[in-house]
């Protein structure tokens, strides 16, 4: 029979007290040196950077430890960059960014910020507190502006000329404004003038669909005089001849994105204006690398206007049914497309209109499909004449109609092969 190993003496040897042994462990874990952690004596630049991975709440909250982490709290630098949150209980559930941090913002801040976003919800009081705010920024040097509704109607219940008198505060004393992104809002042309009278020389990119005061005359002062402008998001009711032209200008630098939203509001009653091959031509041979972006969410009988004759669109976004007659002038007219995205077309087979794309677009990269139907054979040959070049291919499985050549369980090894990668259809899009 074993006897039980007994613990070695040692001499002279004292119990620990709890206190010590507590002592030691919180040595172990405050440092991992021996010693207990500091907080209030970190370095200005590590409290600096752990603030900067904070939340403005967090942050605010962490300011108040001690005197050094509230001076770190007010370094220029946590200031560059701004979200300001504006909401209404009763209409989001998100929270509203605090009134008295706002008022120390502008009071201490204002001259330091140069990235600066408003997000606010679908209320009126929020759009207009944007605005007050706005108004107050007199000494700032903002490089970026961005008024962002996470719901409608927001901006566009604020009166235009209390909006515009917002703006103009920014446009004329920040005078290095870069981009601007100002979707849904009561812009005008008077507004685009006074931003051109002062940032003329720095504006890049200004984003502005759904603007129902601006007129193509406000966008023809634009390009005419900012001419680093690298990227134009716009409604295709604006879209001109007369734009294309002097975006092509010699003295204008070559666009890199020129978005544009076709959006029908009233079925039925508006019609569309032509864009000219030799406009398209022109800016093409300006830019020659020049992403042109589509949004369409029109109705089946409002496309007639549009791909009649070559278009140097690269990317088209179809955000309800599009006809197969469509899609087959995009097989035809679009030679620079590179991504394509249907959400919807009905329940005729689209394998005689894809198979034309992969012949036509020797640039596609990027295909998604939502609720359109095409055979696997027809799927396969597409696949197999695009090649490993698609490098996104998001096809929901109720788009593919297993036929005698393949089942589904075949057409994904099939594809996989062709694209030189593991491939599945989608359960659900990813686009």
């Amino acid at each position: 029979m074993k006897r039980a190993r007994q613990k070695p003496v040692v001499e002279n040897e004292t119990p620990q007290t709890s206190q010590e042994s507590k002592k030691q462990k919180t040595c172990f874990y405050g440092s991992g040196l021996g010693g207990s952690l500091d907080w209030g004596s970190l370095p200005h630049h590590v409290i600096l950077r752990i603030f900067q991975f904070l939340p403005l709440v967090d942050r605010a909250r962490a300011s108040s430890v001690c005197r050094r982490w509230n001076e770190v709290f007010h370094i220029p630098d946590l200031w560059r960059r701004f979200e300001f949150e504006l909401n209404q209980p009763a209409t989001s559930y998100l929270k509203s960014t605090h009134p008295d941090l706002i008022q120390q913002i502008i009071k201490r801040h204002a001259d330091h910020l140069q990235y600066v976003s408003f997000k606010v919800d679908s209320s009126t009081e929020s759009a207009e507190a944007a605005c007050d705010i706005l108004s107050q920024l007199v000494n700032c040097s903002i490089k970026t502006l961005g008024l962002i509704s996470t719901a409608k109607p927001s901006f566009m219940n604020v009166s235009k000329a209390h909006f515009a008198s917002a703006l103009t505060v920014v446009f004329v004393n920040s005078k290095s404004l870069s981009s601007i992104k100002v979707d849904d809002t009561p812009l005008d042309d008077p507004s685009l003038k006074v931003l051109v009278a002062n940032n003329s020389d720095t504006l890049k990119l200004l984003k502005m669909s759904s603007c129902p005061h601006v007129s193509p005359a406000g966008i023809l002062c634009v390009a005419d005089q900012c001419h680093g402008l690298k990227e134009l998001a716009l409604n295709y009711y604006i879209l001109s001849d007369e734009l294309l032209l002097a975006l092509s200008s010699e003295k204008h630098v070559d666009l890199e994105h020129l978005r544009i939203d076709v959006v029908s509001e009233n079925p039925g009653q508006v019609q569309f204006h032509t864009i000219k091959k030799q406009s398209w031509d022109a800016l093409v041979r300006h830019s020659p690398k020049v992403n042109i972006v589509m949004y369409f969410f029109l109705y089946e009988e409002e496309f007639d206007a549009f791909f009649r004759e070559e278009t140097p669109v690269t990317h088209l976004y179809f955000g309800r049914a599009v006809s197969k007659a469509m899609l087959g002038r995009i097989g035809l007219h679009c030679p620079r497309l590179i991504e394509l995205v249907v959400c919807a077309n009905g329940l005729q087979p689209l394998d005689e209109e894809l198979i034309r794309i992969a012949q036509r677009c020797k640039h596609l990269t990027a295909m998604g499909l939502g609720e359109c139907e095409v055979t696997c054979r027809g799927f396969v040959e597409f696949v197999k004449m695009c090649g490993g070049r698609l490098t996104q291919l998001s096809i929901m499985e109720e788009v593919l109609i297993p036929d005698s050549d393949y089942s589904l369980d075949r057409l994904h090894l099939e594809v996989s092969k062709h694209l030189g990668r593991m491939w599945f259809p989608d359960m659900m899009p990813t686009w």
